[in-house]
C-alpha cells in the first residue's frame, strides 16, 4: 500500500471509521502476529497479544507521526506489549511460588469473602447481559467457555480476522462498563 493511501486509511480508523480499522488490522496482523509468536513461541498466548496490541494501536492512532513507517510503530507497541506479558508471567510466576500457607490462606476465604466473591461474579454477569448480543456470545465464548479464536470463528461462522476484532471491541466495551460501574470505582 502506498504511503499516503496508509496514511489516508490511519486518519479514518482515527475518526472510529470500523471499516478502515478492519482494514488496518487486516493489513498487519500477519506482521505483528508473526513477529509476536517469535517471541512467545505459544499461538494462543501470541493471539491474545495480538489483539492487544490491535487495541493499543486503535487507541493510540493520534499519537502516530507520519514521518516515520507505521509498520515500524506498530511493532514497536506489539514490542512493548510482549515485554509487559513476559513481566507479568515473571511475576505470576514469582507469586505462585511463594509459601504453600500463603496459598492455603488465600484459599480460605470466610463467608464474608465468598459472598462478596459471589456478588462480584452476579454484577459481572449482570454487565455482560446489558451487553449487545454480539458482545456477549464472544465474551460467552472467550472467557467463561475459554474456546480458541478459531473455534469462535467457526461456531460464529466469521473469519478469524473479523473474530479477533469482535473479541478486541468486547473487551474494550466491557472494561468501560466495569469502569463505569459503581463495583468497581472504590
Amino acid at each position: 500500500m502506498k504511503k499516503e493511501a496508509l496514511i489516508e486509511l490511519v486518519k479514518k480508523a482515527k475518526d472510529k471509521d470500523q471499516k478502515a480499522q478492519t482494514h488496518l488490522i487486516n493489513l498487519f496482523w500477519v506482521d505483528v502476529f508473526s513477529f509476536v509468536m517469535k517471541k512467545v513461541q505459544d499461538e494462543n498466548d501470541a493471539d491474545e497479544i495480538t489483539v492487544h496490541v490491535f487495541s493499543k494501536v486503535l487507541s493510540k492512532l493520534d499519537m502516530y507521526d507520519p514521518n516515520f513507517q507505521f509498520k515500524t510503530w506498530i511493532l514497536t507497541i506489539a514490542q512493548n506489549t510482549v515485554i509487559d506479558f513476559w513481566r507479568k508471567k515473571s511475576r505470576e510466576n514469582t507469586d505462585a511460588s511463594d509459601s504453600l500457607d500463603e496459598v492455603k490462606n488465600h484459599f480460605a476465604k470466610s463467608p464474608e469473602e465468598l459472598l462478596i466473591s459471589e456478588e462480584e461474579n452476579d454484577e459481572i454477569l449482570k454487565i455482560v447481559a446489558s451487553m449487545d448480543a454480539n458482545y456477549q456470545d464472544i465474551i460467552r465464548l472467550r472467557f467463561f467457555e475459554e474456546k480458541s479464536i478459531k473455534e469462535i470463528a467457526e461456531e460464529l461462522n466469521l473469519s478469524v480476522a473479523n473474530t479477533k476484532v469482535r473479541i478486541m471491541r468486547a473487551k474494550k466495551v466491557l472494561a468501560e462498563l466495569l469502569k463505569s460501574n459503581e463495583l468497581y470505582n472504590e
